[in-house]
């Protein structure tokens, strides 16, 4: 079922973990479960005209369950991959959720010049890394250059309410699709008049409002580690969604070379940069998701420059020897900053 198992795992370790460590009054209720080859955990603030537990828990598996039969590329019977399946010059029709993160993906994609790419399926199974792989190894240079003719946004169009391909591309939603499950969550619950949230699923994360004791909603940076989990940063946010991006713990090392699982579309291999996490600070839970992949793999020097241009709140780890060095953008200071310290 796992839309995200492969390249979520970290992230659900690293910002999830500030979920355990609140104390929190009666008037906050929780829920959570499996979802996804990973869990998700709602925590909301009750009040009068919300709809008990039950309920809402009820719709919001009822998202998770549609997000996945969309989207997941882990089950051969999703609309995805189906349309994966398909040979080129094929036409499907698609709901108008998949159709919206294709053109997100596209407009990532044209944004960082080919840096982000939704159709990048094929090298993550070459590599080992996707959810029809053989296992890890590093390909032929011959194996790669082949691939890479069937990875491109350019192969990818909708006409109306269908998706094309002119090549036989295979789309892989999963460094988007968490983000938009957690907008349709957070959005959902609004609907039934839960005014203050935390919504996680497999490691995305969203947050508006306050708790019941009028403090407001914490979560942690985890530290890029492998040995543990260590919390680097806590924030208090309102009304954001949370993505991190690292390779510290899905990757593979062959002749004392490590390969992460974060692959550059452009090159057709892992990226080879120093940036062991980036965390990406946005109002919309997809955008935060598919930004933290952009940036991952435009690396710590122009990632940066490149989210400081988009102002995008982003935290860079970047390895320095046996530690780490961290930098972050102008709009994640300022997000970072303890409430009374932005006024």
């Amino acid at each position: 079922m796992a839309i995200a198992s492969f390249l979520r795992s970290l992230a659900a370790a690293a910002l999830a973990a500030a979920l355990a460590g609140c104390e929190f009054s009666d008037p906050l209720e929780s829920f959570g479960g499996p979802t996804m080859g990973s869990t998700y955990t709602i925590k909301y603030v009750r009040a009068d005209g919300v709809a008990d537990a039950k309920t809402l828990q009820a719709g919001v598996e009822a998202i998770l369950a549609e997000v996945d039969q969309q989207m997941s590329t882990y089950r051969d019977d999703s609309l995805i991959e189906r349309f994966n399946r398909a040979p080129a010059d094929t036409c499907m029709a698609m709901p108008q959720d998949v159709l919206e993160l294709v053109r997100l993906g596209e407009g990532l994609s044209l944004q960082s010049d080919g840096a982000f790419d939704l159709t990048v399926e094929p090298l993550l199974n070459l590599w080992g890394f996707g959810p029809k792989s053989r296992g890890e190894q590093v390909p032929s240079a011959e194996a790669i250059a082949e691939v890479l003719q069937r990875v491109g946004h350019q192969h990818l169009r909708i006409d109306g309410e269908q998706l094309c391909k002119d090549a036989k591309v295979q789309v892989d939603l999963n460094s988007i699709a968490a983000g938009h499950a957690v907008d349709r969550i957070a959005a959902w619950l609004e609907q039934q008049g839960v005014a203050s949230y935390l919504v996680e699923a497999t490691g995305e994360l969203k947050m508006r409002g306050r708790k019941p004791d009028g403090s407001a909603w914490r979560i942690a940076i985890e530290e890029p580690r492998e040995d543990q989990r260590v919390a680097q940063r806590t924030l208090e946010l309102d009304g954001y969604g949370v993505s991190t991006s690292g390779d510290y713990r899905n990757y593979f090392e062959e002749n004392g070379r490590r390969y992460s699982h974060t692959l550059d579309p452009r090159s057709g291999a892992p990226i080879a940069h120093k940036l062991a996490a980036v965390t990406v600070l946005h109002p919309k839970a997809v955008l935060a998701d598919g930004l933290s992949t952009l940036l991952m793999v435009l690396g710590p020097e122009d990632g940066l420059a490149w989210a400081e241009r988009q102002g995008i709140a982003a935290f860079f780890v970047t390895r320095a020897g046996d530690g780490y060095v961290t930098h972050a953008t102008k709009a994640f200071t300022a997000l970072a900053k303890a409430p009374e310290d932005r006024r």
